[in-house]
């Protein structure tokens, strides 16, 4: 398509209009004409946040979780300049149309309503899932954003490099690793199909039979009360806490008689790690973080 030619980037909607040579993307919700190299990305989740990073790319704008929240500091200073543009449930559409984005990348389940608005403003691509899909949705993003082939080799390195990470380690299997998060008001441990979880599952290591959710609808992760406390008990703990209050609540809760009396803790195998990379990343670059602290922390448990 010639350059400087306007075409609508439509299929499935969008009135939006794109200059320049296009691509067609199909997504969760249409099939969008794209700009063959775009400048000006808004992304409205945060593995949209990892995916760029990854792929070398600044956002001019992004969603975050809550009014309060900052950028992933892992993603370093370059995205701390990053303009908030609302939270992923209420993206705010007038401070997304004044940065004049020429790509918007959402996903169907937080942002579907939104789609039609905002697909008037910016050709815009939708991933349908979070977390379970994340490496699809990587694969996705990086299509949109004129990088498909740079993703495809990205995700292939983690691979190899997970799958060498397992090597290094032996038997990973026989190593049961769980996986606890405090939220403000609950405690979640956190199973195969959460983002976490996957990157475990690639290393090959093992997890603590109560967190495969075995027959769960659900199996990225499980409400988890104090009282049974124990069922988080594993060869290792790694443990995060999303925001203040969650931190609170962890101090409370690991200060307590039944989370002392568990064999991790009383072996002194009890980590703390980084919400932001565990729980919220959920990209290539977040994974490879993981993979780092498993390096360190799970490595002397099968050296011993």
């Amino acid at each position: 398509m010639a350059g400087g030619l306007a075409l609508t980037a439509c299929g499935g909607g969008d009135s939006a209009t794109a200059t320049g040579p296009t691509r067609l993307v199909k997504h969760a919700m249409a099939q969008t004409e794209v700009p063959e190299h775009p400048k000006r990305i808004v992304v409205l989740d945060q593995d949209k946040l990892d995916s760029l990073y990854t792929l070398g790319i600044t956002p001019v704008g992004a969603a975050l979780p809550d009014q309060t929240s900052g950028m992933p500091k892992y993603l370093g200073p370059g995205f701390a300049k990053v303009k908030k543009v609302g939270t992923l449930q209420e993206p705010d559409l007038e401070a997304i149309a004044a940065l004049k984005p020429d790509l918007i990348l959402g996903s169907k389940f937080r942002q579907e309503k939104f789609y039609a608005e905002l697909a008037k403003i910016a050709p815009t691509v939708f991933t349908e899932k979070v977390g379970i899909t994340w490496k699809e949705n990587f694969l996705l993003d990086a299509e949109a954003a004129g990088k498909k082939d740079e993703g495809r080799q990205k995700l292939q390195t983690y691979e190899a490099q997970a799958k060498e990470l397992g090597r290094q380690l032996g038997d990973p299997a026989k190593v049961k690793i769980s996986l606890v998060r405090f939220r403000p008001d609950e405690i979640r441990q956190y199973g195969p199909e959460s983002f976490a979880g996957i990157v475990l599952n690639d290393i090959g290591l093992g997890r603590p039979k109560a967190q495969l959710l075995e027959g769960a609808d659900d199996r990225r992760f499980a409400a988890l009360s104090p009282e049974r406390i124990a069922e988080a008990d594993g060869d290792m703990i790694f443990v995060s806490a999303f925001g203040q209050k969650a931190a609170e609540r962890q101090s409370t809760v690991t200060a307590g008689p039944l989370w002392k009396k568990l064999a991790a803790v009383q072996a002194g195998h009890v980590q703390v790690v980084d919400d932001e990379t565990w729980m919220t990343g959920i990209g290539v670059t977040a994974a490879g973080k993981i993979m780092n602290d498993v390096r360190t922390y799970v490595t002397p448990l099968t050296k011993g």
